[in-house]
């Protein structure tokens, strides 16, 4: 069982910074990276494990548009909860709950496929009721 929140986390840092537009290389993407960002980084994810996601989340956007945009504000945008929910007019609960619809939507895309990403190996949901 993944940890869904981690992994759209990371694969709202990997969209966040451009990694979802899979296009040719500018003429100085040799230097990217060589001047530290003076904004503070989220954990991404792998090119592979993005683009699995991305048809995941592109398949909530066809089936419930809003839901879509409450996973792009939250984990793409990083918007906190609080200001989701004024923007919204509904309480922060109300958008937490919506996003675990979203999220569940999601693992459920990825679970139907088969899909195995590479974070796998990290990302795990710890059951508290395993047996040892």
């Amino acid at each position: 069982m993944r940890d869904m929140q981690e992994v759209l986390s990371r694969w709202g840092a990997w969209s966040a910074n451009e990694g979802n537009s899979i296009d040719y290389s500018s003429i100085a993407a040799g230097f990217k990276g060589l001047i530290p960002s003076s904004r503070r980084s989220r954990e991404q994810c792998s090119d592979d494990d993005g683009l699995k996601i991305n048809k995941a989340v592109l398949h909530l956007k066809v089936n419930n548009s809003y839901l879509f945009q409450l996973v792009i504000m939250y984990y793409v945008k990083n918007y906190p909860l609080r200001s989701m929910a004024s923007k919204l007019g509904i309480s922060h609960n109300e958008v937490a709950k919506r996003l675990q619809t979203a999220e569940g939507f999601i693992e459920g895309c990825l679970s139907v496929d088969n899909v195995k990403l590479d974070m796998d190996k990290i990302i795990r949901k710890h059951s508290i009721y395993s047996l040892v």
